[in-house]
């Protein structure tokens, strides 16, 4: 079937942007170019791919998989774009990372102030999001690399992984609320005590709920959250015992202390993970260097 580039570009725009005007603002076309683009691309496929209302339009089941395919190919092409305007230099370009919001604050930021200073007309691009989504944003070439704890579920079809360091993850508390400073517990004994950790979404949550299945133990956390911050700070007010990586704890640290277990928590790491599909850029490659 022979179908016009052109009109799978603006069939990208308008689900991207679930917008008919939107899309046309993107593209520097008109709305009934838009409009007529789509209806062409339709009749070509045989398919509907846009459920249109006066309020909104949304995708079909159609157009749902025709976008699975159409993004990564554009964000393809896009990248082969920037990698021939970066013509193998660092004096242009992109590099475009995806880690966790844990992951940047205490691990990436340095690296990122290093390849800032090295080479400051590289436009730095970092989504921040789960561990697990960001290997479903590497998955559609959204970016050259993504930083994750290992394990992670999300890259069990990603072949390209080098570990970068390893670290353990602790439980911390108060010791004027949880008094156990000189014990050492069991998996058992925690769970007679307010547990909090990450939400479901994180690989972290993933990794412990494990741990105490292997023991045949149903972990139910009295908070979950988002932020490994967060559960510092309510940890510190002596709201429960919180799950962290041990990277997370500032030296230092006077106001909690890191529980002892009878059971030894087996280590994690840090990983680097690459799309063995897509071409590495200049940028990427140097900044993969800094960090082994």
């Amino acid at each position: 079937m022979d179908v016009n580039y052109e009109l799978y570009k603006v069939f990208y725009y308008v689900a991207r942007t679930l917008s008919f005007s939107e899309a046309s603002k993107q593209l520097y076309i008109s709305q009934s170019a838009v409009s007529q683009s789509i209806k062409v691309l339709e009749k070509k496929l045989g398919q509907s791919l846009f459920i249109r209302s006066t309020k909104r339009v949304q995708l079909t089941p159609e157009g749902e998989i025709l976008f699975k395919h159409i993004e990564p190919a554009m964000n393809l092409i896009r990248q082969g774009e920037n990698q021939l305007l970066e013509a193998n230099t660092l004096n242009g370009g992109q590099l475009r990372i995806a880690a966790s919001d844990t992951i940047c604050r205490y691990f990436l930021v340095p690296y990122l102030n290093k390849f800032h200073r090295d080479h400051p007309n590289v436009h730095i691009k970092v989504t921040n999001s789960t561990s697990i989504d960001c290997a479903h944003i590497l998955e559609t070439g959204q970016v050259d690399f993504v930083i994750s704890n290992f394990p992670n579920s999300g890259l069990s079809n990603v072949h390209n992984i080098r570990t970068i360091k390893e670290f353990r993850d602790i439980f911390v508390a108060n010791p004027h609320y949880f008094p156990f400073k000189n014990e050492t517990l069991t998996l058992h004994d925690l769970l007679q005590h307010p547990i909090m950790m990450l939400d479901r979404k994180s690989t972290t949550s993933e990794f412990l709920h494990s741990v105490f299945q292997k023991s045949q133990l149903d972990l139910v956390p009295e908070i979950e959250l988002s932020s490994n911050d967060l559960l510092i700070d309510l940890a510190r007010i002596g709201l429960g015992i919180a799950f962290v990586p041990d990277f997370c704890i500032p030296e230092g640290e006077c106001e909690l202390f890191a529980l002892k277990l009878t059971e030894e928590l087996p280590a994690r790491k840090l990983v680097v993970a690459y799309n063995e599909t897509l071409p590495i850029s200049q940028a990427a490659k140097q900044f993969m260097d800094i960090l082994f």
